[in-house]
């Protein structure tokens, strides 16, 4: 979880204290501080590590070993990079990812040293060694400066008596040039007011730690974390994954419904066909009835087939578009659904039917659990994305948590770049909005 990108939350609950007032005092600063103190004997620690590999490394390749002591200085820093991770995770609430591992073509010790040497991951970690010393380094220094000053100037009017009772001056001198002419903190004025100046600094104090972890939290993505290609890998490996699920659940969807419908009513048919032909020549009355039945069972065969067919892909949607299709589908729901759909062009063919099918699935939730009186379906264009916005007046509370339907809808819009967001309080209403690539 991370999150950075609110410093501190406005107001907690039953808490009528401001958050410029209470952020000196709260966890959230103490932890970031302590991560910049701590910073210092861990940055000194891999900066010094650093340096001695490439050191050793560089001496050694004249005699081929600096190559493999080049690879083992670079797992050590992964393995200090895995230290810093848990740093940044425990105190600044950022929760980074492992980087992708070490992966050796080929066995044997060459092919891991070669794995180790080419695996970007292993010399971002090395440069994280060489870059975070500096800035942890001036971080450090700074913070505790300006806090250190801010509350030394905040407290002044507890100390300025230490002043003229010690040292012959009447307060604190700001310049002076030796000739006992200067400027000194030592009117109830200048102490207020020096009084006054350290607050402001105690005020800012936290911002100012905030505004220096958040360049922690940079290099700590960045050069810590996986790479952006090896992320988006893992994350199309997965959606791959969705799909090929998602494609045998249908499969498996469609041969059961052919199997204990369309199919068990033809081959009952067949039976019944059967035994009005052997009663033909003795009973012609008996077995018309027995076509007659028949036939209307090739009628409720027929239909199933069209509905089966509609569910795997529905002719209006190829031949007509969206619009109509939508408006075919919002004639089927138990509720009913206002369809507006503004779309200058038609989106790719499976782009079209994702979004289809999502209506569907969510018309099918609004029918069996929302207890809904009406409900809306609209869809346009937003630059490069088809936006779908189903809503409807029912009791609400649905969610995307595993295992409910919304999850597995949420995974296949994701395994496309779509996206899946519901907003349904409990007491409805209802609003999910979905989001899917353009590819027109």
């Amino acid at each position: 979880m991370d999150t950075a990108h609110s410093a501190y939350p406005p107001h907690p609950r039953g808490s009528r204290v401001p958050v410029g007032l209470r952020a000196p005092f709260s966890g959230r600063t103490w932890r970031e501080f302590l991560h910049l103190f701590l910073s210092v004997p861990m940055a000194s620690l891999m900066f010094s590590y650093a340096i001695a590999v490439v050191a050793l490394a560089a001496g050694l390749l004249i005699t081929f070993l600096g190559i493999p002591v080049l690879a083992g200085g670079l797992v050590g820093a992964r393995g200090l990079g895995t230290l810093e991770r848990l740093r940044a995770r425990a105190l600044l609430d950022v929760d980074v990812a492992d980087p992708e591992p070490v992966r050796p073509s080929k066995p044997g010790l060459m092919g891991w040293v070669g794995a180790v040497l080419k695996s970007g991951a292993s010399w971002r970690h090395l440069l994280y060694s060489l870059l975070h010393f500096p800035w942890a380094l001036f971080a450090f220094v700074f913070a505790t400066t300006f806090w250190a000053v801010g509350w030394a100037l905040l407290v002044y009017p507890l100390w300025a008596w230490t002043f003229p009772q010690y040292s012959a001056q009447p307060g604190l001198q700001l310049w002076g040039d030796g000739y006992g002419h200067g400027f000194y903190l030592g009117s109830p004025l200048a102490i207020g007011l020096t009084s006054g100046v350290g607050l402001l600094l105690v005020l800012a104090g936290p911002w100012v730690i905030h505004g220096l972890t958040q360049v922690d939290r940079v290099l700590v993505r960045g050069l810590l974390g996986p790479s952006p290609l090896a992320s988006r890998v893992s994350e199309l490996e997965s959606d791959r994954g969705v799909v090929v699920d998602t494609a045998a659940a249908d499969l498996r969807r469609i041969e059961r419904d052919l199997h204990d419908g369309a199919q068990a009513r033809l081959v009952a048919l067949a039976m019944d066909l059967g035994l009005a032909k052997e009663k033909l020549a003795e009973d012609p009355q008996a077995a018309a009835r027995m076509v007659g039945e028949a036939h209307g069972e090739v009628k409720t065969a027929l239909q199933e087939l069209r509905d089966l067919a509609r569910g795997i892909h529905p002719a209006i949607l190829t031949d007509r578009g969206l619009g109509p299709a939508l408006s075919a589908l919002a004639a089927r729901c138990t509720v009913p659904v206002a369809v507006h759909v503004d779309l200058d062009r038609r989106p790719a063919a499976a782009i079209e039917g994702i979004a289809y099918f999502t209506v569907s699935e969510l018309l099918q939730n609004v029918s069996k659990h929302a207890r809904a009186g009406r409900a809306t379906v609209d869809v346009w264009r937003t630059a490069d994305r088809l936006m779908l916005l189903v809503s409807d007046d029912g009791r609400g509370g649905a969610h995307t948590e595993a295992g409910s339907g919304l999850a597995g809808l949420a995974e296949r819009l994701d395994s496309v770049d779509g996206l899946l967001v519901v907003e349904s309080p409990e007491g409805g209403p209802t609003s999910v909005t979905a989001e899917l690539p353009w590819r027109g």
